[in-house]
């Protein structure tokens, strides 16, 4: 693996400097009157080192055979497949990386626009970036995400059908399916919440808005009310879209769930995850699952994503067991590549060692971005999408 092999030979240059260390402690040790820094020994050891870089070299060559390999920036390297699957053409890009060999690498979701009904091209999310894939499935007519979004700790979007999502800590990943946990007190009576920021799936869904979804509350019904919370008081209630500034937070349900809550009201909102990924700092869902702990495994039914089978551009992010992150994106709908089917994406995903993977949004959505550089995954060129993954540099 590259990004292995470039971190042996910063360890073997490491071990070369405490030789030095060590040859002039013993210098000294002796009464020898000799002068040389640590760095004087690397020329002694010089031959080691060269022969170690071979060893890396050789280790990169053996994951990526027969495969265009390209170091995008310290820590991140970039892989072209072409590969025939099930007698179909098939062109994949991957990109691995391993912020071990670079710290300063900060990896997560980002919004097309602070509106979150927006869509725009990768090339404009990713400014400033150095790579960046789509992310999370949208409404196509407004570019609203649906599913998991959390940004530095906040929840932007909730779950959706408890769909599986990709957790990224400062030193770790995970992946799991996530569902979401609210209630709204007043004394002793509790009401339960089913989302946040999402468009109501279910007539009955009690569901929170926060200034993050616009600026007004979506419409509603003439039996829904409506009520506007600012720390933690009632300040407004109305049956029509009610404003919402900044730390205002307005719950949406049945007028009769909310009979009881008027203005002048002292409440407490409680929501969360669940579980609840303490470590974890931005999470993007997807769906289905791709891998889990090593084995494929495909999930589709219990994700209610039956309707994205067949073979089409896909997207899909997961990790390896030495924490190596793995995007990959394979081209479709185009001469020259028709696209894979779940089955053959997890198929791809395990042969570059992911341990857990999942499934992004794909079809025309699919797209990559490389140092500037887009590749599309579908014949659309123009490619608009609600959200993205992006790797960068702390400034």
């Amino acid at each position: 693996m590259y990004a292995l092999a470039e971190q042996r030979i910063f360890c073997f240059e490491k071990m070369v400097l405490k030789l030095g260390t060590l040859l002039m402690a013993l210098a000294v040790f002796s009464g020898q009157n000799m002068s040389m820094s640590a760095y004087s020994v690397k020329p002694i050891l010089e031959g080691h080192i060269i022969k170690e870089h071979v060893n890396a070299l050789f280790l990169l060559e053996k994951k990526y055979k027969n495969f265009n390999l390209e170091k995008v920036k310290e820590g991140i390297f970039y892989i072209r497949q072409n590969k025939i699957i099930n007698k179909h053409n098939i062109k994949i890009n991957v990109i691995e990386i391993n912020k071990d060999l670079n710290p300063n690498l900060i990896i997560e979701p980002k919004l097309a626009t602070e509106n979150l009904h927006s869509k725009s091209k990768i090339k404009d999310i990713a400014k400033d970036s150095i790579i960046a894939i789509n992310g999370t499935y949208f409404k196509q007519n407004t570019g609203t995400p649906l599913g998991t979004l959390v940004i530095n700790n906040e929840i932007i979007t909730g779950p959706i059908y408890e769909r599986v999502a990709f957790g990224i800590g400062e030193n770790e990943f995970k992946t799991g399916r996530l569902g979401f946990e609210g209630k709204l007190k007043k004394g002793k009576s509790e009401i339960k919440i089913n989302n946040i920021n999402q468009p109501r799936m279910l007539y009955s869904d009690v569901l929170i808005y926060t200034s993050k979804w616009g600026k007004y509350s979506p419409k509603t019904k003439a039996n829904y009310k409506n009520i506007l919370i600012k720390n933690n008081k009632i300040i407004e209630t109305s049956s029509s879209p009610i404003e919402i500034k900044e730390n205002e937070i307005v719950i949406s349900a049945q007028e009769e769930k909310l009979i009881d809550f008027e203005i002048g009201d002292k409440v407490k909102l409680e929501y969360n995850l669940t579980p609840n990924w303490k470590e974890i700092k931005h999470i993007i869902s997807g769906g289905p699952y791709l891998l889990k702990e090593g084995e494929i495994f495909i999930d589709t039914a219990s994700e209610k994503l039956n309707a994205i089978a067949g073979r089409n551009p896909r997207t899909a992010i997961g990790y390896t067991k030495d924490n190596s992150l793995i995007m990959v994106t394979v081209d479709g709908r185009k001469e020259g590549t028709s696209g894979v089917t779940l089955k053959e994406l997890a198929k791809i995903m395990s042969d570059l060692g992911c341990y857990e993977a999942i499934n992004l949004d794909g079809g025309s959505s699919t797209v990559m971005y490389v140092n500037g550089k887009v590749l599309n995954g579908s014949n659309v060129k123009s490619t608009l999408v609600s959200n993205a993954i992006i790797v960068r540099e702390k400034a």
